[in-house]
């Protein structure tokens, strides 16, 4: 039989763990957890899921960082509220993570041309689709990508990273020897943990 993983009854191990494995989902692109699901409210107060790319997951700054159309649903609803939360399940790990805390569209800063620095040509071009993200068309193809470097690079305009400063954090370990479930808020720069009945 595996042995137990050594955070089984590790409260703080629990916390690493998680965030151990967000750093792997935001840098390789077939981890479990690089494109958890992000949940907003809409100006109707409904909730709205949709799968997001993990950029970057900061254990000490508490922080989880994607990138969205600055013209999209998300960006309109995270820049209303301020607020978002995102959840992914990795089977291969069996584990289950939650986080949701302020979040922050970056445009035009700093951060915002690092990221976009930082982005691969391909996914630059998805920021000059026309029309917007969510527009209604015609046809399923009745929409353009930009084709030359110029018009790409034209959609940086539409570029916006976003931080999520977490808040609340929760890992959910399954197996059949005993789930494991743990929580965190955030106090300050400390974390308050407890464990929690699966």
């Amino acid at each position: 039989m595996t042995p137990l993983p050594a955070f089984h009854d590790d409260l703080e191990a629990c916390r690493a763990e998680a965030w151990r494995l967000l750093r792997e989902g935001a840098r390789r692109n077939r981890a479990g957890f690089h494109t958890p699901a992000l949940a907003t409210i809409d100006g109707q107060g409904r909730p709205r899921v949709r799968t997001v790319v993990l950029r970057e997951a900061d254990p000490v700054a508490g922080t989880l960082r994607f990138h969205c159309d600055r013209r999209s649903g998300k960006a309109a609803e995270i820049a209303a509220s301020g607020f978002a939360a995102l959840h992914g399940y990795d089977p291969a790990s069996k584990v289950q993570i939650r986080a949701g805390g302020p979040a922050r569209l970056h445009t035009d800063d700093a951060l915002a041309d690092a990221a976009w620095e930082g982005s691969l040509a391909m996914s630059r071009v998805c920021y000059g689709t026309v029309p917007a993200p969510g527009s209604v068309v015609p046809t399923g193809g009745g929409y353009s990508l930009p084709e030359d470097a110029a018009a790409i690079a034209a959609g940086r305009a539409n570029f916006a990273a976003v931080i999520v400063t977490v808040e609340t954090l929760e890992f959910l370990y399954l197996d059949r020897r005993g789930h494991r479930r743990a929580g965190w808020t955030r106090e300050g720069a400390d974390w308050a943990g407890a464990w929690l009945v699966p």
